[in-house]
């Protein structure tokens, strides 16, 4: 196994395993476009479109993903908007979105490619 597939393989593992308070609740679901009103896995690749959902408010966006050294990180971007999201693990199946520019170089060839279930985010942007 290449260094990078284990480095991938820890990045989105503790996207699952870090531990959440339960008296968290989601402000948001992120989730793969296509229908709002059933949560779509997605899959973590440059430009992947994924929505943010929340209530009845649907926000249309894309996944951005960079890399360096075998480590990637992934970040979304509302549509028409300049501003990126990086997603921050926040326990089993959350984020948190936090504002930041991207590290690394963009990654190519639809790396990592994980699919992911769609994830709670437990802090939301204005948008």
């Amino acid at each position: 196994m290449k260094f990078r597939h284990i480095a991938t393989g820890a990045l989105l593992g503790g996207l699952f395993c870090a531990s959440v308070s339960a008296d968290e609740s989601a402000c948001a679901t992120l989730a793969g476009a296509g229908n709002p009103g059933t949560p779509q896995a997605f899959q973590v690749r440059d430009g992947e479109p994924v929505d943010l959902i929340s209530g009845a408010k649907t926000v249309h966006g894309k996944l951005l993903v960079f890399g360096e050294n075998g480590m990637f990180r992934v970040y979304w971007q509302a549509e028409d908007s300049a501003e990126k999201y990086v997603l921050a693990s926040a326990g089993d199946n959350a984020v948190r979105l936090v504002s930041t520019p991207p590290q690394g170089n963009p990654a190519a060839h639809g790396e990592p490619g994980t699919t992911l279930g769609p994830l709670r985010v437990l802090s939301c942007p204005k948008l």
